[in-house]
């Protein structure tokens, strides 16, 4: 296993490669301490798992890198990591394609079991009474799509939706029309009972729900 943190602080670093071999002893980890090593890592290790981002890092905005990770690797999930953790901070990082928020202020073992759910193709969300905790969500099955009340091609396009991508990336991922994507967005909605995309990922989060792999694969 492969993953790419990028955090400015050599402790942080430090500390997560400690951390991190609880999750596989054989884990690899790829070093970045500000965007231009990030953009300079990812080609040279297009087989990362994953990536850790703190939003604090010098020479650019946060969201602005997540934004770009998100659109130039989609394969990759990016988990964010971060001393700020109020709800329109974890609600932007979501809205920009993250598949997990964890505060800096997590134990270890939420920090695990947090990497492992969104390894597995769940989403982390912490808790708005603590700093989390995921333990319930771990070794859940796969939902099915008519546990959602979904057909199986409006499953499809959550599975995408949840990665950040736009409908544009959908339609093309799917090979569908933009008008039959919007459609199936909006019954998604309607089926969560939510009304923007980030609340999609919150909710299964809330509900821990894990998605399998959309049945057409992104090219």
């Amino acid at each position: 296993m492969k993953i790419l943190v990028i955090d400015d602080h050599p402790l942080i670093q430090e500390a997560l490669a400690h951390v991190l071999v609880e999750l596989d002893p054989e884990v690899s980890l790829v070093q970045a301490f500000d965007a231009s090593d990030a953009h300079a890592a990812l080609p040279r290790h297009p087989d990362i798992d994953l990536a850790l981002l703190d939003l604090a890092l010098p020479g650019q905005d946060g969201f602005e890198l997540l934004a770009e990770l998100r659109s130039e690797w989609p394969d990759i999930p990016v988990l964010v990591l971060s001393a700020t953790h109020d709800r329109a901070t974890i609600e932007a990082a979501l809205d920009r394609g993250a598949m997990g928020f964890i505060p800096k202020t997590a134990n270890a073992r939420i920090l695990i079991d947090a990497l492992r759910l969104v390894l597995s193709g769940g989403i982390y969300v912490p808790s708005e009474r603590s700093t989390g905790e995921v333990a319930g969500f771990r070794n859940r099955p796969a939902a099915r799509p008519e546990e959602l009340g979904l057909t199986l091609r409006q499953a499809d396009v959550l599975k995408l939706l949840v990665q950040g991508k736009p409908n544009k990336l959908i339609c093309r991922d799917l090979r569908l029309s933009e008008g039959t994507v919007k459609v199936h967005v909006s019954a998604i909605l309607r089926a969560l009972n939510v009304h923007t995309r980030t609340q999609v990922v919150i909710e299964l989060a809330r509900r821990g729900v894990r998605l399998e792999a959309p049945s057409i694969r992104a090219r």
